[in-house]
């Protein structure tokens, strides 16, 4: 939409890649005090870095905040109606407005994701061998990456397809371990070049390099919030609340959020159960009231609360990109 003659086009950039984008913004002129909205969802970074080397201004759409803009849905949902919504609330200067991380932030972030990812892929196949073993009559308690216990798997009586799948598991865990070593190792060295990384990690109980690194890859910019319990909401760990009459039932987690943030919080707050913990105190009282899970999300809570304000303080600091290592300057290492 134009704002000299108020003329609407409608069109259909394909295919949705990289190139397509760029040859579409060439149509306008660089210079040009452009605005572009668009929903924070799969595919909004190439995107937005188009749109910013055209030296043109991005607004990236919060899905969920847009969503209850768009109210009751009485009518189908089109590519259409959600164009002429965020442009009408552009122009209104009401489009809820997620936070653009400058690209060593999305960098880290893109390898958190993908350590957590291998993670959890890891523990599952885990599982699915534990899962296996009791299914053959295999005395339990055996550590599958342990060589001993290989060598006794080896000997045990199993099907014939049991001990395929045996053998394919213990395949993938090899490799998922080949990943993830190297990969924490570099999340490490990050973390311990990167000032925020570093003051996490050295003033709050329970959080290492890696929960650090991931801390700083999710929450971003924390400037951006007036206050810490928007950093908590943004977490989604806080409680939803639905009241209605004077009624108001238990609520559940958001989880509207990164869920790396979230379990990144919640593996620093187990660390209150620790005797040595500053929140021991508080994680016992929770814990004797409701239980252990409960307790930690509380601690995860005061966490967060904590790193924004952190990260607030160092300023601009908190979002530096990592040094690079260092060259030795010993002429036998060339």
């Amino acid at each position: 939409m134009t704002y000299a003659t108020g003329e609407v086009q409608r069109g259909k950039i394909h295919p949705g890649a990289r190139e397509a984008v760029r040859e579409w913004l060439e149509r306008f002129e660089a210079g040009t005090d452009a605005h572009f909205a668009l929903e924070g969802t799969t595919g909004w970074r190439f995107v937005v870095e188009e749109i910013e080397r055209r030296g043109f201004t991005a607004h990236l759409a919060d899905p969920a905040e847009l969503n209850m803009l768009r109210g009751p849905k009485r009518r189908a949902k089109t590519d259409h109606a959600d164009c002429e919504l965020m442009v009408n609330l552009v122009l209104e200067g009401r489009l809820p407005e997620s936070s653009i991380p400058p690209a060593h932030i999305l960098e880290l972030r893109a390898l958190v994701r993908l350590r957590k990812t291998l993670v959890d892929q890891r523990i599952e196949w885990q599982q699915r061998l534990q899962a296996q073993l009791f299914h053959q009559g295999v005395v339990p308690g055996l550590h599958l990456c342990r060589p001993e216990d290989r060598r006794r798997l080896a000997e045990m009586q199993m099907s014939p397809a049991g001990r395929q799948t045996m053998g394919t598991g213990l395949i993938m865990l090899d490799d998922f371990d080949a990943q993830l070593n190297p990969l924490s190792a570099q999340l490490v060295a990050l973390a311990k070049s990167q000032p925020g990384c570093r003051a996490l990690e050295h003033e709050l109980f329970g959080v290492g390099w890696l929960t650090a690194v991931a801390i700083v890859a999710e929450l971003g910019d924390c400037r951006r919030f007036h206050s810490s319990d928007q950093a908590v909401r943004s977490s989604g760990l806080d409680i939803t609340v639905h009241e209605s009459n004077g009624r108001r039932p238990g609520g559940h987690l958001a989880r509207q959020g990164p869920a790396v943030l979230r379990w990144a919080l919640f593996e620093a707050a187990q660390c209150a159960a620790r005797k040595a913990s500053p929140d021991h105190a508080y994680y016992v009282r929770v814990r004797d009231h409701i239980d252990h899970n409960r307790a930690c999300l509380s601690v995860a809570r005061k966490i967060c609360r904590r790193a924004c304000h952190i990260l607030k303080d160092l300023g601009d600091a908190a979002m530096a990109p990592p040094r690079p290592p260092s060259v030795s300057r010993d002429p036998k290492a060339a």
